[in-house]
């Protein structure tokens, strides 16, 4: 699958990475090429670098790893080419909104309207992007939207990012609580200080 990362710093460049060793062909966006910082990802197999509007032209899948504030910014570069394409919101909007929005998903569904969108890989710290494997076992990754097909494309990239079980949250209607849980993560690894390597899993009996 061709996947377009817009925004290559923790979160981008840890998916990068693994969806590169994973045999994906990965299109790195950026805003200027010639001041691109994370040049350690084109090491990667597979991975190349572009401008935003050149890597979501090409790209099956677009992921969003940036600020929420650049949310506008963003779909200002790609409006022109994502039309039918899946887009995966992985900002979180914890700290700062996009301007007249109460989170990123939101502003993404309202510059790009023509394009399927869901959240996904927001619910925990970039550690576990990096390596999802708890004593031998993956952990479990979580996505909301109405997108059903788009829903099905980020659950697949959770399993080849090496997580265990990707959990649907409900629709559009759920990305506000998907923004809570990344919350949650924060409260208890940073806030209450219980360190970045822990996660969520969800056990049935």
């Amino acid at each position: 699958m061709k996947i377009s990362i817009i925004g290559t710093g923790n979160v981008g460049g840890a998916l990068a990475t693994r969806w590169a060793k994973a045999g994906h062909q990965i299109l790195l966006g950026t805003r200027d090429l010639a001041k691109f910082e994370d040049k350690h990802l084109l090491e990667n197999p597979q991975t190349s670098l572009h401008t935003i509007a050149e890597s979501s032209k090409e790209a099956e899948v677009i992921l969003i790893a940036a600020v929420p504030q650049a949310s506008q910014s963003i779909a200002e570069q790609i409006r022109e080419f994502v039309k039918g394409k899946f887009i995966i919101d992985a900002m979180n909007s914890v700290r700062t909104k996009p301007n007249g929005f109460n989170n990123s998903f939101e502003a993404l569904k309202s510059y790009l309207p023509e394009s399927e969108i869901v959240k996904c890989f927001n619910s925990t710290g970039f550690e576990n992007m990096q390596n999802p494997i708890y004593h031998g076992e993956g952990i479990d990754m979580f996505v909301a939207g109405s997108s059903s097909k788009g829903k099905e494309i980020a659950k697949q990239l959770a399993l080849d990012a090496g997580f265990s079980t990707c959990w649907d949250f409900g629709g559009d209607d759920k990305v506000q609580l998907l923004e809570y849980f990344a919350l949650s993560w924060i409260n208890l690894a940073i806030m209450q200080g219980h360190g970045r390597n822990m996660a969520f899993k969800v056990i049935k009996r």
